[in-house]
């Protein structure tokens, strides 16, 4: 009788000791002694033995198409079985190993195969497709898409580059290959923190910003639902710019500006930038083809176009005698067939500009040699253009022509739609005359402290 029972039955050992009796049947792929169902527990997945040979899967009768295989090697893993909704074929779809995967993960991922079937899609080339493509979600793709479609066709080069900088320095470290469609508040918030702990909170709020436009132009593409960024807090505390360099300042800045460990040449753009209160890109981008009648006093101008503006329209800028002197000295420095005021030492045909940052790293270095309110609170570029209008305001200027020497965008609807005067002769009698002060500053001998 017991021979007889062998042909369709085995007892299969426990680890507890005790046996389990289960009926052989043969099913292809599958160990010869079949695969049996059992309503599965952690005490039973660990205590069951591995078979002497092939194979044994235990089916779980809670969660359909669930089981678990152990081989004769004593390693178990999950599966979900299921029928593919095109070729109507058995298959079977890892799920992980046992006890890496618990019993309850392993029946909600199999949850998630089923309704993936129900809804004709088959789950094993449902995974190999995510996996084929898992890179074009990474954080740093869409980075990219958002600054070939959106950074490179709406902003300025200037404003491209500092995106690509601060995605390269603060963003993708971090993020290269997260994926953006899980990156959470939380994770965004992480993010900033971390670069205002660095004690840089201006760039933490840089960087909220282009964060933020990134995921929107996402949602735009249809890649995200929703932005993690909206109505998420600055986390930087920003200071409100009030440097203005005083006679004495001006004076040391003059003289200390055109001498090492700053070049020559970059001193002389700090010089022009405190004489036309031009922006650090604009002076550092200087184009020889843009400067106009520099042997007439009248007419000596500087036109930049809207390219490198700001504003991104067309500038025209007076230039007083003292600027021309400046420009004239940079341009005795320049080689044969240079076309670029300032040009970069790195550029072998000197044909590309020094860069905005130069002129910040001299301020830098300017500070670094001098000492009291200079080393305390170093002025920055854009502290020279504060200078200017500064000047300018205690010397009677009037704001409106300020504003124009400056070229800042108005903002009221008369001088938006409907004033199109562009000041030019007043902007060169604002900076005659700002020159003229300058020039009384620098002949000024210094105060005896003593005296």
């Amino acid at each position: 009788m017991r021979s007889v029972l062998a042909l369709f039955s085995r007892d299969v050992p426990l680890r507890s000791g005790q046996s389990l009796c289960i009926p052989r049947f043969c099913v292809p792929s599958v160990s010869p002694w079949g695969r049996m169902k059992k309503l599965l527990t952690d005490a039973y997945c660990r205590a069951i033995e591995p078979p002497a040979n092939g194979r044994l899967e235990v089916a779980d009768v809670r969660c359909a198409g669930l089981v678990l295989r152990v081989t004769k090697g004593g390693v178990s893993s999950w599966g979900f079985r299921f029928r593919d909704p095109l070729t109507r074929r058995t298959l079977r779809a890892t799920l992980g190993n046992y006890p890496d995967i618990g019993l309850s993960k392993a029946r909600s991922d199999a949850d998630d195969m089923r309704r993936q079937v129900a809804a004709g899609i088959n789950p094993i080339e449902a995974k190999r497709t995510a996996r084929a493509d898992a890179g074009s979600r990474d954080f740093a793709v869409l980075a990219e898409r958002y600054i070939v479609e959106h950074a490179e066709r709406h902003k300025r080069p200037r404003s491209v580059a500092e995106d690509r900088r601060n995605l390269d320095k603060h963003v993708l470290p971090k993020w290269r290959k997260r994926d953006y469609r899980k990156i959470r508040r939380a994770d965004c918030i992480e993010l900033l923190e971390a670069i205002v702990a660095a004690g840089t909170p201006t760039a933490a709020n840089r960087v909220h910003s282009l964060v933020s436009k990134i995921f929107s132009f996402a949602i735009d593409c249809d890649l995200r639902e929703d932005n993690p960024m909206v109505r998420l807090k600055k986390r930087g505390v920003e200071k409100t710019g009030k440097r203005v360099l005083d006679d004495s300042e001006i004076r040391t800045f003059w003289r200390k500006a055109v001498e090492k460990p700053i070049s020559r040449q970059t001193g002389l753009a700090l010089r022009l930038a405190l004489l036309t209160a031009g922006r650090a890109n604009e002076v550092a981008g200087c184009e020889l083809s843009e400067l106009q009648n520099l042997n007439h006093a009248s007419a000596a101008g500087w036109a930049i176009p809207a390219e490198r503006v700001k504003n991104k329209r067309d500038f025209f800028m007076p230039l007083s005698s003292l600027a021309v002197d400046t420009i004239k000295e940079a341009m005795s420095l320049l080689p044969k067939g240079a076309k670029v005021l300032f040009p970069s030492p790195r550029s072998k045909d000197k044909s590309q500009s020094i860069s905005a940052h130069a002129l910040t790293v001299a301020m830098a270095r300017l500070a670094e040699t001098l000492d009291g309110k200079w080393s305390e609170d170093a002025p920055s570029p854009h502290d020279l253009r504060r200078t200017v209008e500064t000047r300018m305001s205690a010397l009677g200027v009037k704001k409106e022509d300020r504003d124009a020497c400056l070229n800042h965008k108005p903002r009221d609807v008369g001088s938006v739609h409907y004033d199109m005067y562009e000041r030019q002769k007043e902007k060169r009698a604002a900076f005659n005359r700002y020159a003229r002060e300058i020039a009384r500053v620098l002949a000024e001998a210094p105060k005896n402290r003593h005296g």
